[in-house]
């Protein structure tokens, strides 16, 4: 069988090819013992795209959080691992994820590890998840490392829900202030306009800028709409691309002020998911490995292939991290200690949880300074356009009163 797929290899480079195998699976462990990252297997001919894609990644961690936690509820309470799936598989909703569920239910009847099962759906099951379900598996610890999956799922939803509220509110003043400011050009201006040219008055430069704007808008609204979605469009296809997302995470890291939030949102990512990992007594070349996959970010995922050479050389982690200005002193000093006295998973997760408290403080303090700025900028642009507009009616009435 012809099977077209997607994967990423160690360094981070998107491949897509054919490969002949029996059915996924099989394709999937074949690319797997390359050292290939798989994330979609479809028939050739059929669109790799075929599976649920509609879902949205918070929407994908939600469904991850909810399994693995009562998972966790009803193996820890005696009820075996099938009857558990088979009662969280009748209250999804019917759609993609149920039929997941069921798929997954009923390979683990046949007798496949669950870990084995989730690997046939990478596009909600990813390689650290996999990877701490088998583990637990193999040491029969199965319960608590559901526990820990469901806590690093729904820490991770946690945080992006926190960003993506953090800038609602934002995003809905700038549009806001946009359409305020299109309709004035539209509707309200053209009236001033028809009033002062029947008035014959002299017009200030300010006024007559914005007269001349609203003509233009009017006669050209086709360009200006153009003008607008083309951009969007281009960046989103842009970013869509391997060169665009690097380029944009350089720029983003290279930001004085920015650059340090994502610097720590990262680092903070990078050591949960090691630290959870080497926690549950993953070795630490696989835990470098699913990290250095699951980061998302080129210079980062770059950093712990360097970490991964440096443990090849039977040098420690923080040899390769304190080398780097992606990682503070301070966390390089902390993974240093944690080597030292062989609890680097655990002293980790602490790192994590500290640095999650002071992205959260840095994401509300943004806000409450971003939603002022932008409300004050509102009222100088409205200010600014009906001062500009009343400007040449209060000069007619002082030259008519004299």
């Amino acid at each position: 069988m012809k099977l077209i797929y997607e994967a990423f290899d160690k360094t981070g480079r998107q491949l897509t090819d054919v490969i002949d195998a029996p059915d996924a699976t099989a394709a999937g462990e074949t690319l797997r013992r390359q050292g290939l990252y798989v994330t979609k297997i479809a028939v050739r001919g059929a669109s790799v795209a075929a599976r649920p894609q509609w879902f949205s990644k918070a929407k994908r961690l939600k469904n991850v959080a909810m399994l693995t936690r009562q998972l966790h509820s009803l193996v820890s309470c005696g009820t075996p691992l099938v009857e558990a799936m088979e009662a969280f598989e009748r209250q999804a909703r019917p759609g993609p994820w149920q039929d997941t569920m069921k798929d997954i239910r009923v390979r683990v009847e046949q007798g496949s590890p669950l870990s084995v099962a989730m690997e046939s759906h990478p596009e909600y099951f990813d390689a650290v998840c996999r990877s701490l379900i088998g583990a637990g598996e193999g040491s029969g610890n199965l319960v608590p490392m559901l526990d820990r999956v469901a806590q690093i799922t729904r820490k991770e939803l946690a945080i992006r829900n926190a960003v993506v509220g953090a800038m609602v509110y934002p995003a809905v003043l700038t549009v806001v202030a946009v359409t305020v400011l299109a309709l004035m050009l539209l509707l309200v201006i053209p009236r001033f306009g028809e009033l002062f040219k029947s008035l014959d008055a002299a017009l200030p430069p300010t006024t007559q800028a914005l007269l001349t704007m609203s003509e233009c808008l009017r006669a050209y609204w086709w360009a200006a709409l153009i003008a607008l979605v083309a951009p969007v469009v281009g960046l989103k296809v842009w970013l869509g691309s391997e060169n665009g997302r690097r380029a944009v995470q350089t720029a983003i890291l290279r930001l004085p002020q920015v650059g340090r939030i994502a610097r720590n949102f990262a680092t903070a990512r990078l050591t949960r998911v090691l630290g959870m990992l080497l926690d549950s007594h993953v070795s630490v070349l696989e835990a470098l490995s699913l990290t250095r996959e699951s980061i998302g970010n080129h210079h980062y995922a770059a950093l712990i292939a360097k970490a991964e050479e440096a443990v090849t050389q039977g040098k420690n982690i923080h040899v390769a991290f304190a080398e780097s200005d992606l990682i503070t002193p301070g966390v390089a000093e902390a993974i240093r200690s944690g080597e030292q006295s062989g609890q680097v998973g655990t002293l980790l997760c602490h790192i994590a949880d500290f640095l999650d408290e002071e992205n959260e403080v840095v994401v509300k303090s943004l806000t409450s300074i971003l939603e002022p700025v932008i409300l004050v900028l509102m009222g100088v642009l409205v200010g600014s356009i009906a001062v500009s507009m009343f400007l040449p009616l209060f000069d007619l009435t002082s030259m008519t009163k004299g």
